[in-house]
């Protein structure tokens, strides 16, 4: 599992208004996977769905095999190396339209730069790069999250919301945003007589 030193980095992420994340559980369905991203200093937990093959990808890693050749990530995180980078962080910065989008962050020392990528990728690079994960607090502000059990109730309950947990309820509170918002109008069609989009 990815850790960052204690107390490395906290500050700026602060400040950018990101919080530290783990991951604490991965769970396999017949036709995805469910990444766990616990924070490190706190109790929310948010579930992100990747595909069966991104998980296998992140799992590995923690299972002890070594495979003959390296796989995408690995490709990637070599040619990051050689180039005299290396891996910073990751962030899941963002969520439009029930997807969730995410940056990595390397540099060399002088310079930084941001890659745009998937969660699942991102969360790949970051677990072999042993570099620190964050969540934008946005992203927490507008999806339903979990909270860590700490009893042995909440344990229970906390399997049980594991099991009945939809794609559809992470992005409930996303939708009530839209509500009542009227659809944007196309500038190039014109407005009917009481205020309406023409036909």
């Amino acid at each position: 599992m990815a850790k960052s030193e204690k107390g490395k980095g906290d500050d700026k992420a602060k400040a950018s208004g990101e919080t530290e994340v783990r991951i604490c559980s991965l769970a396999t369905t017949v036709n995805e996977c469910i990444i766990m991203l616990e924070e490190v200093v706190g109790n929310r937990v948010l579930p992100i769905w990747i595909g069966i093959s991104e998980g296998q990808a992140i799992a590995i890693r923690f299972s002890g095999i070594v495979l003959p050749r390296p796989l995408t990530h690995d490709l990637l995180l070599s040619c990051v190396k050689q180039l005299d980078f290396e891996v910073k962080k990751i962030v899941v910065s963002d969520i439009k339209e029930n997807t969730f989008y995410a940056r990595v962050h390397v540099g060399d020392g002088r310079r930084e730069e941001v890659l745009d990528s998937r969660p699942s990728d991102a969360i790949a690079i970051a677990v072999r790069a042993g570099c620190p994960m964050f969540v934008d607090e946005s992203v927490f502000a507008r999806c339903q999250t979990l909270t860590k059990p700490i009893t042995e109730d909440e344990v229970v309950k906390f399997k049980e919301d594991l099991k009945n947990i939809r794609p559809e309820d992470i992005f409930k509170d996303l939708r009530k945003e839209n509500e009542g918002k009227p659809p944007a109008r196309d500038p190039k069609k014109p407005k009917g007589d009481k205020g309406e989009d023409a036909p």
